[in-house]
């Protein structure tokens, strides 16, 4: 990411230690929201949750996960997952700040998301037993497939945020972090 980019994106992404600091309900996770360019084009990199996985089955979202207790912030804890899910190491990420935290109702967890310019590695390492795949889709391509949708999930009927490309479909917790990146950035109208 040239550094034009990257001060673009930090004037208009959260400090992130203040988002760090907002209080929402639930128990606290985080993600990385990894960027980086290629031709020109900004793309972010999303994990495919396994289907056999308790939680978040054959989902995609953002490398991220709990808190633990050796975490010394969120922060940390957004680069340690992004570690041991798809093997970036944090020397890779140079940290531009926050997005707003969102409830995931279904699992009761709070998720910080921050936001981060990435050296890609050569190949990613996805981690075995919770990765299917690991995802580069461009922002300029998930904001032309921006769709509104009402959507049932547990005989629960609820109007999400959505994108679908190169069949992937992103919903929920990840595609409303997804939609506030791409609206901070003027790359989708408010939705």
């Amino acid at each position: 990411m040239n550094p034009a980019q990257a001060t673009r994106l930090r004037d208009v992404l959260l400090d992130p230690l203040q988002a760090a600091a907002i209080e929402v309900h639930g128990d606290r996770a985080a993600v990385l929201v990894p960027l980086y360019e290629r031709e020109g084009d900004l793309f972010a990199v999303f994990t495919k949750r396994r289907e056999e996985l308790r939680r978040h089955a054959g989902q995609i979202s953002f490398p991220g996960g709990r808190r633990d207790p050796d975490d010394s912030g969120l922060i940390d804890t957004a680069l340690r997952e992004a570690d041991e899910e798809i093997g970036l190491r944090r020397g890779a990420v140079t940290l531009l700040g926050a997005l707003t935290p969102t409830t995931v109702v279904a699992s009761g967890f709070a998720i910080y998301p921050f936001v981060g310019a990435i050296e890609r590695p050569p190949a990613w390492a996805p981690a075995e037993l919770e990765v299917e795949a690991v995802l580069e889709l461009s922002l300029l391509a998930l904001a032309r497939s921006y769709v509104k949708r009402e959507m049932t999930r547990a005989d629960h009927t609820f109007k999400s945020d959505t994108y679908t490309i190169d069949g992937n479909f992103i919903w929920g917790a990840t595609a409303r972090v997804l939609t506030e990146l791409l609206v901070r950035m003027s790359l989708l109208d408010a939705a």
